[in-house]
């Protein structure tokens, strides 16, 4: 595994890295129900010589633009070791909810803010992972789905320029796909339940080089 003993561990997102954590900062029983505490839980359970402390600052509807308003108070105060950055949901979600369009993020934007993010915090880091947005639908020709698919292009082409870890939650969530429908993931296709995840969670513990004991 590439965390060290006592390294900070950050997850910032949206909803999805958010699940309920504790204000301001979750940690410890306050990270939430989510796909963070899972992965808490795997590095305590299978790195019992390696203790990391995990730390989440997802907070729900968040997109890219929200993650530069609060990267000062949220990222680098905080001084993780390790970041985790899971965001794009939302940015795409907002072009098919019918709402203003003048607030929109497009994938230029989209590009342009996580690449200034990244570049503000990377040079403080031992890690960065960088995890794809994700929609829970098989079939890469929904409009959603289709979108999604190319702002998860962006993260990987950024992974590859800065030299982060890539992990392809969408990827691992078509490998389900492929045996279940999506009904046993979530009712909206954006919100999994825990079997979700866990998916997510396996996938970003397998992309940090974590083995099970």
């Amino acid at each position: 595994m590439q965390l060290q003993s006592n390294d900070t561990l950050l997850f910032i997102g949206d909803s999805i890295t958010d699940t309920g954590r504790e204000r301001p900062v979750g940690m410890g029983p306050g990270l939430g129900d989510g796909y963070v505490r899972l992965v808490n839980s795997l590095l305590a359970a299978n790195n019992p010589e390696t203790p990391v402390r995990v730390l989440n600052t997802g907070i729900g509807g968040n997109r890219v633009i929200h993650l530069d308003e609060r990267w000062q108070t949220d990222v680098i105060d905080l001084k993780p070791d390790w970041l985790s950055i899971m965001i794009g949901i939302n940015d795409v979600w907002r072009h098919f909810d019918g709402g203003v369009t003048q607030d929109q993020v497009d994938i230029e934007l989209y590009e342009k803010l996580l690449r200034k993010l990244i570049e503000q915090t990377q040079p403080s880091l031992k890690g960065l992972v960088l995890m794809t947005p994700f929609y829970l639908e098989a079939n890469p020709s929904d409009p959603m789905r289709a979108m999604m698919d190319d702002y998860s292009a962006v993260v990987k082409r950024l992974a590859e320029e800065y030299g982060a870890i890539f992990v392809d939650i969408q990827a691992a969530f078509n490998v389900y796909l492929e045996k279940a429908p999506t009904q046993s993931l979530c009712g909206d296709r954006v919100h999994p339940n825990q079997t979700g995840h866990l998916i997510i969670a396996k996938a970003f513990y397998k992309a940090i080089g974590g083995q099970w004991i």
